[in-house]
């Protein structure tokens, strides 16, 4: 804790000012003149309390004595458990620049525009919840100096010949890119990250503990070397893009092996500094039983990124609603006949399971951390452990019997209609043709699907894409058939439209697992801000 020199009261951070301040007398200063005796000797480390929520285990760093409220990581109302420690000082801080009441604002025009969002996620009292958390990031300076040699051809014809001129292509570069940052923390998600960058790494200053002062923070656990290829990449990219357009070289086709161990060579890549440094982010959680979504706020910038689940009771009134209008001005213009309601239906139908097999794949992706490469390194085996996880056999028992049976089941009645398409009578008519066309998607969705079903932490559960299934089969055995009577028709329509329903709402159900994270999301973060 930063004690005001004057009358004793706690200091913050005042964001607009960007001073210390005492809200008690008044008192502004320097935050880089008035430091602690401890923290002015000790220039690799400094003194901070660890708060640890009771509920989801997450920790997070502070200069303050108490904290209450809510854990930012998984949304408890808890009170916080602390000990005290030293940590490793970092090189630079990017100061709030932000205010609250601004974040709030600028949460508040992105929701506006959520209009199935739950309600929760606009409650004043929920949004009043931010906290101002610094995060670990790593900041990397690359340069580019020196004389680049570039491999290059030029092809004239001469009489029945292509004559190809091979050339080095001879510049010299002086590219300096600073400030190419990565979050440095194995719990702060990578897709959170990147969705709030990027910092103005002008802003940076040295790091003193003082400018955290009614702010909490994170440590960085994630070594330098992790993004560093990252980082130079970015800047080879960069710098062979204007070396390619520089205008003598126009006339030229670079034949340079466009390999990222190459290109460092050819373009004497050269990391000058790999700094640590800590970013602002104003962070919100909304906790929905097992599940989390998180908003963020970029603290210098103002950019928001948030994860949006949806109310089922909202969309669904939304989508009722909506199909009225719909379907007066297609009753206007067209005319449907049942064969074509079938037809319609089933690929329909096909459209949702496919809809349905992005999700569970997206999904996977989530849970098992693939795109998270700082929790990745951090972890070491976790995909190989995430793997023999989900990929263990359940207890053999009827219903895992009858999930096996499934997809060979449905393989069978596809079969059995293609054979119908066949020998039916009247030979392949259009509607038939589209039919079966149909049919085959709905074979290789269903392979394909419960396959990656199985994969997801949504086994056991009854596959939302069975409707889809349903409604395809049911379909194309009409189809097939040519009864006389439109009634088998209309029948296998409302049918059709069933299962659509049923797809539908399992995905609405996917798409909210995807939007809101398994707990604990930062496995070892969670914190409050009283800010």
């Amino acid at each position: 804790m930063y004690e005001c020199p004057n009358c004793g009261g706690n200091l913050r951070f005042d964001i607009p000012t960007q001073s210390l301040f005492c809200d008690y007398c008044h008192t502004q200063l320097n935050p880089y003149s008035y430091q602690k005796d401890h923290d002015a000797v000790e220039t690799s480390t400094y003194d901070v309390n660890i708060f640890t929520c009771p509920q989801c285990g997450g920790e997070i760093l502070s200069t303050e004595n108490a904290a209450t409220g809510f854990c930012s990581f998984c949304g408890a109302s808890t009170i916080l458990d602390s000990r005290i420690a030293r940590e490793k000082r970092p090189d630079y801080i990017v100061p709030f620049q932000i205010t609250k009441e601004d974040c709030k604002k600028a949460y508040g025009k992105m929701m506006r525009h959520a209009i199935f969002a739950p309600k929760e996620l606009k409650d004043p009292r929920n949004v009043d919840n931010f906290r101002g958390i610094y995060m670990p990031y790593w900041v990397y300076n690359i340069t580019h100096e020196g004389t680049v040699q570039l491999p290059a051809e030029k092809s004239h014809r001469e009489g029945n010949y292509i004559v190809t001129d091979h050339y080095n292509l001879l510049c010299q570069t002086d590219a300096y890119y600073k400030g190419l940052s990565y979050d440095a923390s194995s719990s702060f998600s990578d897709v959170i990250s990147e969705n709030i960058a990027p910092f103005d790494v002008r802003g940076m200053k040295s790091f003193t503990p003082s400018i955290l002062c009614g702010f909490y923070a994170d440590t960085a656990d994630v070594d330098s070397d992790i993004y560093l290829e990252d980082a130079k990449a970015i800047a080879n990219e960069q710098t062979y893009s204007k070396v390619k357009k520089i205008p003598a070289f126009q006339e030229f086709n670079f034949i340079y092996p466009e390999t990222e161990h190459y290109m460092s060579y050819a373009l004497n890549t050269e990391c000058k500094e790999a700094a640590s440094a800590m970013l602002p982010v104003w962070f919100l959680s909304y906790r929905n039983k097992d599940r989390v979504a998180y908003a963020t706020v970029n603290g210098q910038t103002g950019k928001v990124a948030a994860d949006i689940p949806v109310d089922s009771r909202k969309f669904l009134l939304g989508s009722f609603l909506l199909a009225i209008p719909v379907f007066l001005l297609l009753n206007l213009f067209f005319t449907i006949r049942p064969a074509s309601t079938l037809i319609l239906s089933a690929a329909l139908a096909l459209f949702a399971s496919i809809i349905y097999f992005v999700e569970l794949s997206e999904i996977h992706s989530q849970e098992t951390y693939e795109n998270d490469r700082g929790y990745q390194s951090k972890q070491g085996n976790v995909k190989k452990e995430a793997k023999v996880k989900v990929n263990l056999k359940p207890h053999k028992s009827m219903k895992s019997k009858f999930e096996n049976i499934i997809p060979y089941l449905f393989l069978g009645v596809f079969a059995i209609q293609v054979l119908m398409g066949i020998f039916s009578s009247g030979g392949f008519s259009f509607s038939k043709i589209v039919m079966l066309i149909v049919i085959g998607g709905g074979v290789l969705t269903s392979l394909f699907g419960f396959s990656q079903f199985s994969e997801t932490t949504t086994r056991g559960k009854i596959p939302g894409f069975l409707g889809a299934l349903i409604s395809i089969a049911a379909a194309g055995m009409i189809t097939f058939l040519h009864p006389v009577s439109d009634l088998y028709y209309y029948g296998g329509a409302i049918v059709s439209f069933a299962g659509i329903i049923f797809t539908l709402l399992s995905i609405l159900k996917e798409y909210n697992m995807l939007t809101m994270r398994k707990l604990p999301q930062f496995n070892r973060q969670g914190g409050d801000d009283r800010a």
